[in-house]
């Protein structure tokens, strides 16, 4: 880190000695930095494993990878290899239709509306949900199969429930649950039973009689919906059911074909969330047996990306992923199921495999490995032997492409205090040309505010704590300056991440004197699951204590106004905003909080049991995680927003909150917006965004809004 910091402060003082000119007003409000910090082009496209297409000042060229030369592209070069589907779905009003060849047939004739349509990977079918039913439509005779038969408003066929939706197979699902195999000869699916789950009523003010939706949801220590997995051909037929019992406290993750597509492997896991079985599952009879187990003393995660086993080409065996070590590391199984060997190990975070050369036994990912705060790009043995980095310098590097068969790559890096820019690379970790750098001629001569990455050793000395600060411009020795915290805080749900970023917004707040902080703690993922683990059955406590550390030390070290010390955020953000205002309150004296959690006893079953258990099992984090539990030693400014109509975290917790501070005779603020669910946009939006401003202005910088900043 010492040499981080030597370097930052190097080009910190070489910028600052030709600095001459102030950003303008377009550049402060309209976020134009042209000539300054130029916009990156897009990511290349590779043609082949030595060559690839780059988008240059409005002209693509053909670069060839392995001396770094490039030519104008042709017209021919421009025609990338076809991609192998070449068939497109889209709908048109309810209806669904596909495009091949540039010729569109209509799929579907009736009014209800056709959702999650995804075509089998042979391209002879298109399967979606309609009315909570699976179908599927065969693509060349349009004839249409109903695959199930009893769907209704609590019994779901291939379209997930909300808790699953959200917390188990990810917003990007769009409520999806049904697979394709990859022989395209069979769907897998979830049939989902809302009947037990409570009704929770959401009510807004519209109209004369207002409005009313009534949702399924399972808060902590409530029936959760039981799920069956049934697997059917894709021209219907009997339904196979796994051979599970849906009766049983459980949940089921995402399924993973195996590449054959004659086995299904389901994630299986206990209402505690700290035992996951991976079950091998017959399609033809539904009979199960184990493949592989894990199991942890606090939490696993299931995983909604399809990412936890990668299966290697050659059908000896997998990649798996798991962070029972304390942290995310590849292990290498045998197809049997049974650990061969680790393939990584340490105290890093492996993030994404991105390829993986069988011909050379060598495996390609991205880790957080010499700086939390930063990716770079590796490349190890099969066997776990020769780790290699093959990124270089200081820099985050964000986004790697990577050429087909690996010889190449091209990343995308920065830091904070060097804007973005992009490189070729070959695999053995040479550099070969500079393809873009960002910076414009006018960098050197624009007075900007200083970013830099600050490490805080926490209060028990176990932790270097990163937090990113903007400090405010031409800031006088001896004065005291307001502090704006933005964060999120959870559970392995860290910000800070060394990157170039520059926005009119940020050096404006500079300009007026705001100190600007992001800042992560413990658990925040920098530290793997081993810091998130601190967060079992304790949500808020050790978020606090180390947030306390880091604002302890920007008012001993960094000029910070001990009495203008401000918390932002939003969902679990705002649920830390509340947090700091009242238990933390000796520290933080100023908080803007959005859809916030008040106590945890009212969110979602499985988010929540996954860190705290129940109220049975764990009482007193229960209590002592709970907002409303230290109000009484709230002092400062809160603002208080929720949308009217927020389906997942329901304006309950922010009416809970408010009465307790009504009882406490306690000042807040507060603002609602109706029509407004977990976020929203719009003029609502932007009313939000001048709150927000305005609240700054008012309390921290104590003078008047600029009208420029009011949207």
């Amino acid at each position: 880190m010492k040499s981080f910091f030597s370097l930052t402060t190097t080009l910190l003082l070489v910028t600052a000695s030709y600095a001459q000119h102030p950003l303008s007003n377009d550049q402060y409000f309209k976020n134009n930095f042209k000539g300054i910090v130029n916009s990156m082009p897009p990511v290349p496209s590779w043609i082949d494993d030595s060559h690839f297409l780059f988008n240059k000042e409005g002209k693509q060229y053909v670069v060839d990878a392995a001396t770094g030369e490039a030519r104008e592209a042709t017209d021919k070069d421009k025609k990338l290899p076809a991609e192998a589907n070449n068939i497109s779905l889209f709908s048109k009003g309810n209806d669904l239709y596909v495009k091949k060849e540039g010729v569109e047939t209509q799929l579907t004739h009736d009014e209800a509306k056709e959702v999650n349509p995804i075509l089998s990977p042979d391209n002879h079918y298109v399967a979606y949900t309609k009315n909570n039913d699976l179908y599927t439509t065969d693509i060349q005779t349009q004839q249409t199969v109903r695959l199930t038969t009893d769907g209704s408003e609590l019994i779901l066929n291939g379209y997930a429930s909300w808790v699953y939706m959200e917390e188990i197979l990810g917003r990007r699902s769009q409520y999806r649950s049904f697979w394709w195999s990859p022989d395209s000869k069979q769907i897998a699916f979830f049939r989902t039973d809302d009947t037990q789950v409570p009704v929770y009523t959401i009510t807004d003010a519209n109209g004369q009689h207002g409005y009313v939706d009534k949702m399924r949801y399972p808060k902590v220590g409530d029936p959760n919906p039981s799920v069956k997995i049934g697997m059917v051909s894709p021209t219907g037929g009997s339904i196979v059911w796994a051979d599970f019992n849906e009766a049983d406290d459980q949940y089921f993750g995402l399924p993973y074909w195996k590449p054959d597509g004659k086995t299904l492997l389901v994630q299986w896991m206990n209402r505690k969330q700290n035992q996951l079985k991976i079950w091998e599952v017959d399609p033809a009879t539904g009979a199960k047996k184990i493949f592989l187990t894990e199991e942890q003393k606090t939490w696993i995660s299931l995983d909604d990306e399809g990412s936890r086993i990668t299966y290697l080409e050659n059908g000896k065996g997998f990649i798996y992923m798991s962070d029972q070590s304390g942290y995310e590391q590849m292990y290498y199984y045998g197809m049997n199921g049974q650990l061969l060997h680790p393939i990584t190990k340490g105290k890093y975070v492996m993030t994404e495999l991105n390829f993986v050369d069988e011909k050379n036994n060598l495996v390609y990912f991205t880790a957080r490995k010499e700086n939390s705060a930063r990716k770079d790009f590796y490349r190890v043995q099969l066997n776990g032997k020769k780790l290699q980095r093959l990124t270089f310098g200081e820099y985050n590097h964000t986004t790697i492409s990577l050429s087909p068969n690996a010889s190449y790559f091209i990343t995308t890096y920065s830091n904070f205090s060097t804007p973005t820019k992009m490189s070729l690379v070959n695999n053995k970790g040479k550099l070969i040309k500079e393809l873009y750098d960002s910076k414009g001629d006018q960098f050197t001569t624009t007075t900007l505010a200083k970013t830099e990455l600050i490490r805080v050793n926490s209060e028990d000395s176990l932790f270097s704590l990163p937090m990113k600060i903007t400090w405010p411009l031409n800031m006088e020795k001896g004065k005291k300056y307001p502090v704006l915290i933005s964060i999120y805080g959870g559970p392995n749900a860290g910000t800070v991440m060394d990157g170039w970023s520059l926005s009119g917004t940020q050096q404006w707040y500079a300009k007026e004197g705001l100190i600007q902080v992001a800042m992560d703690h413990r658990a925040s993922g920098h530290f793997g699951k081993a810091g998130v683990n601190y967060m079992y059955h304790n949500l808020g406590y050790w978020e606090m204590k180390d947030y306390a550390t880091m604002v302890k030390w920007l008012i001993t070290n960094g000029q910070a106004d001990p009495t203008k010390i401000c918390i932002t955020g939003f969902s679990y953000g705002g649920y830390m905003s509340c947090y700091a205002l009242t238990y933390g309150a000796d520290v933080f004296t100023h908080g803007m909080a959005g859809g916030s959690v008040i106590d945890w006893t009212l969110y979602d079953s499985h988010y929540t049991e996954r860190y705290m258990g129940t109220p049975i099992d764990n009482p007193e984090g229960y209590k002592k995680s709970s907002v409303l539990n230290y109000v009484n030693q709230y002092k400062g400014m809160l603002q208080i927003v929720h949308g009217v109509i927020d389906e997942n975290v329901h304006m309950q917790n922010s009416i809970q909150l408010i009465s307790k501070l009504q009882d406490e005779k306690k000042n807040f603020e507060f603002m609602a917006y109706s029509g407004g669910r977990h976020g929203w946009g719009g003029n609502k939006g932007l009313h939000f965004q001048n709150l927000k401003t305005q609240f700054i202005y008012k309390y921290l910088l104590e003078k008047e809004v600029p009208k420029e900043l009011l949207k």
